[in-house]
């Protein structure tokens, strides 16, 4: 599908992630993902993007994080994928909602057991003072919950819903081709290019 002739930018995405999952040598599924707190500070970060379907770009974390607690605050987000190798960017802006509790239980069973253990044992974001504090109390919930670990209460998944999506595709003398997406209604897309 050429970028041209796109007319849905799910299955515009779709193509191009598949495309970065064959290019890509690490983590083609890497993300940035903007968010504004209350106090209208933007903070970004990377993470990886754990499902794709018509609703929208699923992510998971921990919801007591700072990016948890921007999300709260303010119920959008930005994603950026950029893949150099094959000189690609997507940008997808829209609201934020929490998937649904099977959706987060039956990713985190999915999850290897050392990053099941990492949930309950890292209080994200906050202040540490030593990595020692931090293997102890890997070492604690691993005794506490043994080969079987329940999702914690305080992580979950978030979906972003696009109402904006943005394909970009480098061009020579940096003429590059913008094809963006806005949605205008429950399944309906207006297509518009940008200049470079």
């Amino acid at each position: 599908m050429t970028l041209e002739n796109a007319t849905d930018p799910f299955a515009q995405f779709q193509a191009w992630f598949a495309e970065a999952e064959a290019a890509e040598i690490n983590d083609a599924n890497a993300m940035s993902v903007a968010t504004v707190g209350a106090d209208g500070r933007p903070s970004v970060r990377i993470l990886l993007l754990k499902g794709l379907d018509d609703r929208g770009f699923t992510f998971f974390t921990n919801t007591q994080s700072r990016k948890g607690d921007q999300l709260s605050a303010c119920h959008f987000a930005a994603l950026t994928f950029h893949w150099k190798s094959l000189r690609r960017q997507v940008r997808i802006e829209g609201p934020v909602e929490r998937v649904t509790d099977e959706e987060a239980d039956t990713y985190f069973a999915s999850r290897p057991h050392g990053s099941r253990i990492g949930a309950w044992a890292s209080q994200q974001s906050r202040p540490l003072d030593s990595r020692a504090t931090l293997e102890q109390a890997v070492r604690d919930t691993e005794a506490r919950f043994g080969e079987t670990v329940p999702r914690p209460p305080h992580w979950t998944g978030f979906r972003v819903v696009p109402d904006r999506v943005e394909f970009w595709q480098d061009r020579e003398y940096r003429l590059h081709d913008r094809i963006l997406f806005t949605r205008e209604g429950e399944g309906e897309w207006a297509k518009g290019r940008l200049y470079p």
